[in-house]
């Protein structure tokens, strides 16, 4: 029934192109070596203030523009960045109905809903519904592959980093849960399409093609998809001009939290496996508290402190090299 499911979900590589690998894929780790944690600090990092500007930017442009602007920059970023390095695009035609899936699932749909919920609840509020992503990743990865498998170790390790994230963000936020629910579920659904995203992501590799490109063309159909739906819903022709302040989030957002942010993603996805790059979700509001504590003279609680503690348990867990210290044997 797995491979039934897995052959399903992820399709045969050889249809989905006839190109040969343009270069040579990393093996899947279930367990993350010093580059991938350093990657996947770095996603926190950038990923981390990402809440704050779209806050900004959401404040004064239309959610399906926000996003449709975010994605456009993101990618003339990178086509610019191919062109610099004199490398074509090089996705082959039969992989573009692939892609446009993957812009839907990690572009379009929940950058529009966390962009709309974010008019409606707060960006702590949304980044704790975001970091439910793990959970669906471990669930999602289950279904449709057949070497991410569900283990006791993995739920423990994600339950307790998500337990983390809530004693962070604290039971004053978390008491807000049940209102405005339809801003609610619109994150967690955008956390599901997340999920499924990261394991959609998988049939790249198959076929050897590069991280960048992946993110190029992802960012492309995107942009192309969200004008159409920008221009008929917020008409932004009719909306005032944002402030430098709206412009300064959108760039960010674009060319740091879109396009160098998903180069590093796809690479991680790539090497360590859907289900561990999608644990960056369980980093970033700690991240967001963190650097708020650090940058912006804000008190980091005890039960931040905890709350990260915690974090770190569970990443541990899901991690195993820890635990397996503490099984092993002591030679006779």
């Amino acid at each position: 029934m797995a491979t039934l499911c897995e052959n399903r979900f992820e399709g045969k590589p050889r249809d989905a192109s006839s190109a040969a690998p343009t270069y040579a894929p990393a093996m899947i780790r279930s367990v993350m070596n010093r580059s991938d944690w350093a990657t996947l600090l770095t996603l926190a990092l950038i990923w981390g203030a990402a809440f704050f500007f779209i806050s900004v930017a959401v404040s004064e442009i239309a959610p399906l523009t926000y996003v449709w602007l975010r994605l456009t920059i993101a990618a003339a970023a990178l086509w610019l960045f191919l062109w610099w390095r004199g490398e074509p695009l090089a996705l082959p035609r039969r992989t573009w109905g692939a892609i446009l899936v993957l812009a839907l699932l990690n572009n379009a749909i929940p950058f529009a809903l966390f962009g709309w919920g974010q008019t409606q609840i707060a960006s702590g509020l949304a980044s704790i519904l975001n970091a439910t992503t793990p959970i669906w990743g471990v669930i999602v990865a289950h279904l449709f592959t057949s070497d991410e498998r569900i283990t006791p170790r993995k739920i423990a390790g994600v339950l307790l980093g998500f337990g983390g994230v809530s004693l962070m963000i604290g039971p004053g936020l978390l008491s807000s849960l049940g209102t405005d629910i339809l801003a609610q579920l619109a994150c967690v659904v955008a956390a599901l399409c997340y999920a499924i995203a990261g394991v959609w992501a998988r049939r790249f590799k198959a076929i050897g093609m590069p991280p960048v490109t992946v993110a190029t063309g992802q960012l492309t159909m995107g942009a192309l998809v969200m004008l159409p739906v920008a221009l008929h819903v917020d008409r932004p022709w009719l909306s005032s001009a944002p402030s430098l302040g709206a412009w300064a989030a959108i760039f960010a957002l674009a060319l740091v939290c879109t396009a160098f942010a998903y180069v590093l993603y796809f690479r991680l996805i790539d090497s360590a496996g859907a289900t561990n790059a999608l644990l960056v979700t369980l980093l970033v509001p700690p991240t967001a508290i963190l650097l708020g504590g650090l940058f912006l003279n804000e008190v980091l609680a005890l039960r931040d402190l905890a709350g990260l503690a915690l974090i770190a348990v569970g990443l541990a867990a899901i991690d195993g090299r820890l635990f397996a210290l503490v099984r092993r044997p002591v030679p006779a």
